[in-house]
């Protein structure tokens, strides 16, 4: 572990809150893989496993007013309430037992997907107040490895779980890791003074959030260049059950092994992440991560198990250099009080074309083969790294960060 990643690792506040993201990404990382596992049980149709997901993301689009209680109130309070809401809302699948009330969980997981955009909202200005600004890709990397890194364990867990004793029994475990997350976060040492009374009207202040980032040289082409990377991501994450049962010839739950080996990526590249910024910049660390993403997801097309999940992997270690990027960018230039506002709508912009990708290759699944999307989607990621690339050349990405 590099040793920026040792001492933040060693910080109270800092251990803490990867503590908090531990717990908690289990908890999420088996769910969302068995929301998908339960529909498809349930229904038999993988169009509707891949909207399982599209509901978790589908709240993203709303996250410029979302992410504007992140900058109306304490955000250390808000989190520790959030993630009790969350335990309590996910009671409500014990109620989910045959294909007439998969409803319910579509439900659930829209407002599951809703909470979670105020929550990283947050989170990430909350971060942002308690790391250095310098430190700050070493600790979203280290982040990364740790959230990524339940994928190695909690799909699996879930999957497990899950054909033993049903999706309300996962549903269970993730409400206990809310809690759990929520005391953790409560124990955090950070003094927040109370924000100044809002002026203007909510959308108002949404749109300030919007301004900043949109105005700026850095935040906006790395925004860009993000949801790119997840509306190929989106596409790519709807073909998976098409993967495993067309391609491979598994059942649905072998998803959870794909998710595993994808996690091991994502924990290698997120030690490695705060010093690759640091020599590379937030641009060309995104758009190398960029082209590999893109090319595994290409050979994934190739049926065969080891190729599978060799590309899984690599996927894994692509994807978050993209998202690493972007956040930490957002943290470093932003102001404070604008900071949970620009979060929510960075994340809107880098998020938002992946629910519309799951969406919209929930259809296509149906249509075409996955083989054929697979080739493509990597050809178009492939063509888009040198316009990244070329952006970092400009030499906007080491301005200095912004200031109130």
């Amino acid at each position: 572990m590099p040793w920026t990643a040792a001492r933040l690792a060693r910080d109270r506040n800092a251990g803490l809150y990867l503590a908090g993201v531990l717990v908690s990404g289990f908890g999420t990382s088996a769910m969302w893989l068995v929301s998908g596992v339960w529909v498809k049980e349930l229904t038999g149709s993988s169009a509707l496993a891949a909207l399982a997901t599209f509901a978790l993301w589908l709240p993203v689009l709303a996250g410029p007013l979302l992410g504007t209680l992140a900058d109306r109130v304490r955000r250390r309070p808000l989190l520790v309430t959030t993630n009790l809401a969350l335990a309590v809302l996910l009671t409500a699948l014990f109620a989910v037992d045959d294909a007439s009330r998969v409803w319910i969980l579509f439900a659930v997981l829209l407002v599951y997907g809703a909470a979670g955009v105020v929550h990283d909202a947050a989170e990430a200005a909350l971060v942002a107040t308690a790391v250095d600004k310098d430190l700050l890709g070493d600790f979203n990397g280290l982040r990364m490895t740790v959230n990524e890194g339940m994928k190695l364990i909690a799909p699996l867990a879930g999957a497990g779980l899950f054909a033993a004793y049903g999706g309300s029994r996962v549903a269970l475990l993730d409400a206990l890791t809310f809690v759990l997350a929520a005391g953790l976060y409560a124990l955090l040492r950070i003094r927040e003074d109370r924000p100044a009374p809002p002026a203007g009207t909510w959308w108002e202040r949404s749109a300030d959030g919007a301004r900043h980032l949109w105005a700026h040289p850095v935040l906006r082409p790395l925004a860009l260049a993000g949801g790119f990377t997840m509306l190929l991501a989106g596409v790519n994450g709807a073909l998976v059950f098409a993967v495993v049962d067309e391609g491979l010839g598994h059942a649905p739950a072998y998803v959870g092994v794909l998710y595993a080996v994808q996690g091991a990526g994502s924990v290698a590249i997120g030690l490695a992440a705060g010093p690759l910024l640091r020599r590379l910049g937030e641009r060309t660390f995104a758009a190398a991560g960029l082209g590999l993403f893109s090319v595994a997801v290409a050979v994934r097309a190739v049926p065969h198990d080891a190729v599978v999940l060799v590309c899984s992997a690599a996927i894994g270690a692509g994807l978050p250099c993209v998202l690493i990027a972007v956040l930490t960018a957002v943290q470093q230039r932003t102001p404070e009080e604008l900071l949970g506002r620009v979060a929510a709508t960075a994340n809107t912009l880098v998020f938002a074309p992946n629910a519309v990708a799951l969406g919209a290759g929930a259809g296509l699944v149906a249509l075409v083969d996955h083989r054929a999307l697979l080739v493509a989607l990597g050809v178009a990621g492939v063509a888009a790294v040198p316009a990244v690339v070329r952006g970092s050349r400009a030499g906007a990405e080491r301005q200095p960060a912004a200031t109130a």
